[in-house]
């Protein structure tokens, strides 16, 4: 009796502990499952940054940031006299423009090949047609504004005798630009003499275009620009450039002579700076070279088209370029990304002259 009495015992003891593990077990499972991640819960995506910078430029090539406003700089465009053909560059670059997303296109002149007294006037008009179905047209449809100045080959201002020497050149320059098919797209501040000399205004800058077709600036345009740039409309705005074909100073070799750059060039930087003027761009020496000279800052745009020059004080090998200039109007300073257009390489300003006669390199002055 006992021996079975002991047996119930053990029996009772065992089937306790076997219910005991049992709910021990349920719960510890319990605990865990409640304690993980219920597997539908979804992060918050990490937010991009309104005012993140924006890097633009051709697939392949090296992308800058842009700046507050963008510019592409061209010129010099044109090939032997009265063609009405452009070179692979000129319409390699063209094509490649809207994807650099720029708020204007400046030209530093020579959209044609006039300048020669045996041209026709039939000539003269199919080398405008030729620069609106290659140049123009292409930027009118990619909605960029066109801003340019009047080169020498274009309608050149030469006088002889108290006459202009190219009259009908720069008339039919005159009617291909206000005819309202060919509208640059420009806010126009002063355009009684456009397309020689005019002003605009593009994102807070304004822009005052000279005719610097020639060697000589009229003291009649002299008193137009000192009007202009001594205005409300230009003091008032962020940053103040100035566009012409020829430049203040010499750079390129084959062009360092006389009638190639502005006379009276410390006179007319000296106008200039004394309206805060912060860049020159001009072209005709057919190289590029970023210059500054005292508080000007001096934008030699090179040459598109035919003849690329040596610049001044260089070994290096003449080059096609195209240059994206981003200007921060906070600091009101700017930034060049000048390309060669045959490698498409971005040109290490390192490379270049530290200066050239009157003018420095812009990093080292």
């Amino acid at each position: 009796m006992n021996y079975n009495r002991r047996q119930f015992i053990i029996f009772l003891c065992c089937l306790l502990g076997v219910v005991m593990a049992t709910v021990s077990h349920q719960v510890f499972s319990r605990n865990n499952i409640t304690s993980e991640p219920p597997s539908n819960v979804v992060e918050n995506p990490i937010e991009t940054p309104i005012n993140e910078p924006v890097a633009a430029a051709p697939s392949g090539l090296f992308a800058p940031v842009k700046g507050d406003v963008r510019i592409v700089v061209i010129s010099d465009l044109n090939s032997q006299y009265g063609s009405t053909s452009y070179e692979p560059e000129v319409k390699e670059a063209i094509a490649l423009t809207p994807q650099w997303k720029p708020d204007l296109v400046l030209c530093g002149g020579d959209m044609i090949a006039g300048q020669k007294r045996s041209l026709t006037q039939q000539q003269i008009q199919a080398m405008w047609s030729a620069f609106d179905a290659n140049i123009s047209k292409p930027l009118r449809q990619a909605k960029i504004p066109f801003g340019f100045t009047i080169g020498n080959h274009d309608g050149s201002g030469a006088i002889s005798q108290g006459k202009l020497i190219f009259k009908s050149e720069r008339d039919l320059a005159s009617t291909y630009w206000n005819q309202p098919q060919n509208n640059p797209g420009l806010n126009f501040v002063d355009r009684g003499n456009f397309p020689f000399y005019y002003s605009f205004i593009q994102k807070d800058i304004y822009y005052l275009v000279w005719d610097a077709s020639t060697h000589i600036i009229s003291s009649e345009q002299l008193a137009w620009v000192e009007k202009n740039l001594a205005s409300p409309v230009a003091q008032n705005a962020k940053l103040r450039l100035v566009i012409g074909h020829l430049p203040l100073y010499p750079v390129a070799v084959g062009r360092n002579d006389g009638g190639n750059f502005l006379s009276n060039a410390e006179k007319l930087q000296a106008l200039l700076e004394r309206y805060q003027v912060h860049t020159y761009i001009s072209g005709h020496h057919h190289a590029y070279y970023p210059g500054k000279k005292d508080n000007l800052e001096l934008l030699h745009a090179g040459a598109l088209g035919g003849g690329p020059r040596k610049l001044l004080n260089s070994n290096l090998s003449p080059r096609k370029t195209i240059t994206v200039v981003d200007i921060n109007l906070t600091s009101q300073s700017t930034t060049y990304t000048t390309y060669d257009m045959k490698t498409k390489q971005v040109i290490d300003i390192k490379t270049l002259p530290q200066s050239i006669g009157k003018v420095w390199r812009r990093d080292l002055k």
